[in-house]
């Protein structure tokens, strides 16, 4: 990097302001697609679905991140006629078998976790219906938890309460696995927001925003016991509210930026009749990180539950103490700013220590080494080294090992990872050096 230094002051203290150049930026589109996936006997899509799911194996290439839903019986076609995408989640079968979600990336994601739903009803319990999470990594360091969805159908009483308890399940797993950072939930959803026995809002309390609601009706959320919002066919307006949603947030250091959101009509067949009984929905994105804050990519498994200290960070953060826990592997890390905020993440066994910096010293690199414990990656060894060539270290070294080193006038003043009774996965957070 190139970095050209000035200095930034606030009261007392100090620090190297970041340079332009720590920024990072770029573009990338989503797409959720419910594909019908269904036997033929049992869909209610007009086109033949093998050579209609053909069809749809070439159309989605044009999109960076795609997420299917009902991709159950003809999953060949979908994969194998002509997709190009690099990463793709492997199939879980057909009906009565299969979630029916799955996901294409031009991006590498990490590992995709599934969950099936804890209430169900009727012909939706014949199937592990449910939800998906994977990490995409935009650029180094960058990366945005991609949720695929496919909640009850119908309207009866049961559906809507199965339903409804779908959503808050959705929630809590994302109060959980996604803290501080940021996120798109993309499927179908089954829900309106104008039907009463709906609850899709219990999202937007996380600090979610709707797509469409955004970008057609300037933010204005549709009353709840309104007229539903019907059009067919289904297009991209204000007054057209479809099942197949797309929302997002940020998280402090990648701000998303919806460019564009579009209910899509042109999935059609020679004869012209439509691919799937749902329409396409798509949304193209812009990305930005702040100059004074640079992110690391993570390293370890992905066991344990997400955390970030990013957001929660002052503007001129300095280290005062780091700790770790560790034993045979590293139970826990963390450290304390000199404002007092404190940072701990893992478990709490293993043997304590810590070391107080002293005035004008900074955490300038970690060291850390992965094993497999119980079949999943865990980080067994970490040293932490400070400008005065001061270190912390804990566990034991194996031989798959990286390092993280804060460029010149940038310190370590945060972490992000994965963890629970031990650390899973680690990953730094830069900031200009306070002096």
């Amino acid at each position: 990097m190139n970095f050209k230094s000035v200095l930034l002051c606030v009261g007392l203290s100090c620090c190297v302001a970041a340079p332009a150049t720590a920024q990072q930026s770029g573009t990338f589109t989503t797409l959720s697609y419910n594909v019908a996936g269904l036997l033929e006997l049992f869909s209610s899509a007009e086109s033949d679905r093998q050579s209609a799911t053909e069809q749809i194996s070439c159309y989605v290439n044009d999109f960076d991140i795609v997420n299917v839903q009902e991709d159950f019986n003809y999953h060949a076609a979908l994969y194998d006629t002509c997709n190009t995408h690099s990463y793709r989640s492997a199939t879980t079968g057909g009906m009565g078998f299969g979630s029916g979600l799955n996901s294409m990336s031009h991006l590498p994601f990490s590992s995709l976790k599934r969950v099936k739903w804890n209430h169900c009803n009727g012909v939706d319990c014949l199937t592990p219906k449910g939800f998906t999470l994977m990490q995409v990594r935009l650029a180094e360091g960058v990366y945005v938890d991609i949720y695929n969805m496919h909640a009850q159908a119908q309207v009866a009483t049961a559906d809507l309460t199965a339903r409804r308890n779908n959503i808050l399940q959705l929630k809590q797993y994302i109060s959980t696995q996604s803290v501080g950072n940021a996120v798109i939930v993309m499927g179908d959803t089954n829900t309106r927001y104008t039907r009463t026995g709906d609850n899709i809002r219990e999202l937007l309390s996380l600090g979610f925003s709707d797509t469409w609601v955004e970008l057609y009706r300037s933010g204005d959320i549709p009353a709840l016991g309104a007229e539903a919002l019907v059009c067919e066919p289904k297009i991209s307006a204000a007054n057209c509210e479809i099942v197949d949603k797309i929302l997002y947030r940020d998280n402090g250091y990648l701000n998303l930026n919806l460019l564009d959101y579009q209910v899509r009509q042109d999935d059609e067949t020679p004869q012209g009749l439509k691919l799937s009984d749902h329409p396409p929905v798509s949304a193209n994105w812009s990305y930005s990180t702040p100059v004074n804050r640079k992110m690391s990519d993570q390293f370890g498994g992905d066991g344990g539950l997400s955390f970030n200290n990013v957001s929660q960070l002052p503007t001129m953060a300095k280290v005062s103490q780091i700790r770790l826990r560790s034993g045979t592997r590293v139970d826990q890390v963390g450290l304390q700013l000199s404002n007092g905020q404190n940072f701990s993440h893992g478990g709490n066994g293993g043997t304590l220590n810590s070391l107080t910096l002293n005035a004008g010293e900074y955490l300038k690199s970690v060291f850390l080494c992965q094993g497999n414990r119980n079949g999943a990656m865990r980080i067994f060894y970490t040293s932490m080294q400070t400008s005065a060539g001061r270190s912390l270290a804990g566990g034991s070294q194996t031989s798959n090992c990286t390092s993280y080193q804060a460029p010149a006038g940038w310190q370590i003043s945060g972490f992000h990872g994965r963890a629970e009774a031990e650390l899973d996965k680690l990953g730094v957070i830069y900031s200009p050096v306070v002096l």
